[in-house]
């Protein structure tokens, strides 16, 4: 059981940019930690469902052990949403969730380098863009990093932290200290496309998926060969699942931009089972199929 008391929350909310799966899940995380959260969408049909998915986020939290149930009430009243990105604009930290395209997570630096003190540390949970590219972006860039939460981030207690060249020590203290708030350890890492995780995670999973489609074998067979005979706690396809295949396909579109790789060039079953909405977990059906639940 996780389910120790949260600590003291820092002054100020925490801002996260985007209510996707990713940026919610982030959200929740800091709020069982007793943080305030301020999460910011400028589309409206994410801010509509965000409250009925971090309902259902925090009963999972319950399911797992990782939070009691009496104190579910209190962390989603510490998260509120906003279409604004100015509601954003007196937090001590901001994390941003967008969604993994280079354009518009430039343009949104442009934004916040703009509005956030200097003071302010930005962080990206980017999946593969590297953080010198989105820092050069914002005045003072040591104050930029990225913070590479994994999904579910309310369940996971580690988190890959990446120093860009001119990320400083402060930035990286206050970063730790945050992690640290939430019971969570940031593992470093230098700075570079898809950094440690995604630029193997990715490669695999776009493997896993061409095995598949030239038949090799189906996707319950290639998941368990990975955690039966390698003792994975889960296969390539349902992590896959897990990220959602839209991400795991804009993150594969970025390597293979950004280091010319052809082996990040996304197979046709993946692009196909993309453009069909069969998106994962998220949408009941990806490479599995799985019980939706309700919020």
């Amino acid at each position: 059981m996780h389910t120790t008391s949260p600590p003291a929350a820092v002054p100020g909310d925490i801002g996260v940019i985007g209510a996707g799966t990713m940026g919610l899940g982030v959200a929740q995380a800091l709020a069982a930690a007793g943080h305030r959260v301020t999460v910011v969408d400028p589309v409206p049909a994410a801010l509509e469902s965000a409250p009925g998915r971090l309902r259902t986020g925090l009963r999972a939290a319950v399911l797992m052990g990782r939070q009691d149930a009496a104190s579910t009430g209190p962390t989603a009243v510490r998260v509120r949403f906003s279409r604004t990105l100015r509601d954003v604009r007196e937090a001590p930290f901001v994390i941003e969730c967008a969604p993994e395209r280079i354009p518009l997570k430039e343009g949104l630096y442009s934004e916040l380098g703009a509005l956030c003190p200097r003071d302010t540390v930005i962080a990206t949970c980017t999946s593969a863009i590297p953080v010198g590219l989105l820092g050069v972006r914002v005045q003072a860039p040591e104050r930029v990093l990225g913070m590479h939460f994994m999904n579910p981030a309310y369940a996971t207690d580690s988190v890959e932290v990446v120093r860009g060249e001119h990320t400083s020590d402060a930035t990286l203290a206050r970063a730790h200290h945050l992690l640290h708030t939430m019971g969570k350890k940031g593992i470093v890492v230098h700075d570079s496309p898809g950094f440690v995780s995604n630029r193997v995670l990715m490669a695999t999973v776009n493997d896993a998926a061409g095995v598949v489609q030239a038949g090799t074998a189906d996707a319950k067979a290639v998941d368990a060969v990975f955690q039966d005979c390698f003792g994975h706690p889960m296969g390539p396809l349902r992590t896959a699942d897990l990220i959602g295949l839209d991400v795991i396909v804009d993150t594969l579109h970025v390597l293979r931009e950004l280091t010319g790789g052809a082996h990040f060039t996304p197979c046709t079953l993946l692009a196909d089972l993309v453009a069909q909405g069969k998106l994962g977990r998220k949408t009941g059906e990806g490479f599995h199929r799985y019980a939706t639940r309700r919020a």
